[in-house]
């Protein structure tokens, strides 16, 4: 895998994962998310449970560093992976194994973490990570979109990127935001357009869902 970036917005309490490598389908695996809870990215050679796992400890409550070292001790294989974690309170935490491809390493910031592995540098993680702080009052899908763009224009992975995701829940247990570019020559511009098809036909029926206080959703009239 490659570059990511874990966040939360302190405006909506939404939290995110955004990611894309050089590798097919980098949403399938790398990207978990807990509404209230917290998210999780694993890369490098992935461990799957290190997700799933890490939502599980988020949900009882653990704190990022509590979650890794939990986590840590249910992986003999921790020098190869790479995880971040944020949790509820938008503290972040991230661990880069020995045996990450170079260059490999992460920067944290205020609720954001971004992470990546077999990048051109540390520049890569500095463009993510401004671009991700160019504007605070954007939607926080745009914030990770734009945070994705610009690792790419700034090397990304040394291998060039095949596939991008972006991950956003907000109050209810299914996502609000999922799209997932999983094979694609320009996967951050593919990524830009599908939003704009996500947002136009996508998002008006997620809203229209069942809600854990609403379980009847919203009956939308083209329905009937």
């Amino acid at each position: 895998m490659t570059f990511s970036i874990v966040a939360r917005c302190p405006r909506t309490g939404q939290f995110g994962v955004a990611a894309a490598t050089a590798m097919p389908a980098v949403g399938k695996l790398l990207s978990h998310a807990a509404a209230g809870f917290g998210a999780v990215a694993t890369q490098a050679q992935v461990n799957p449970y290190l997700g799933l796992d890490g939502l599980a400890f988020l949900r009882e409550g653990d704190s990022a560093v509590r979650v890794l070292e939990r986590l840590a001790a249910t992986d003999p294989c921790m020098p190869l992976r790479q995880c971040a974690v944020i949790d509820a309170k938008g503290q972040t935490r991230c661990w880069t194994g020995d045996q990450c491809l170079p260059w490999a390493g992460s920067l944290a910031g205020e609720q954001f973490s971004v992470q990546g592995n077999r990048l051109t540098g540390p520049e890569v993680l500095q463009a993510v990570a401004n671009a991700f702080n160019r504007d605070p009052q954007l939607p926080l899908i745009e914030r990770l979109i734009e945070a994705i763009a610009a690792a790419d224009v700034h090397g990304g992975d040394r291998q060039g990127e095949a596939s991008a995701t972006v991950y956003v829940v907000d109050k209810e247990e299914y996502p609000l935001w999922d799209i997932r570019v999983d094979h694609h020559p320009t996967p951050e511009q593919e990524l830009r357009r599908l939003h704009k098809v996500f947002e136009q036909q996508v998002l008006p029926e997620i809203l229209a869902m069942p809600t854990r206080e609403n379980p009847a959703g919203t009956v939308q009239e083209d329905t009937i």
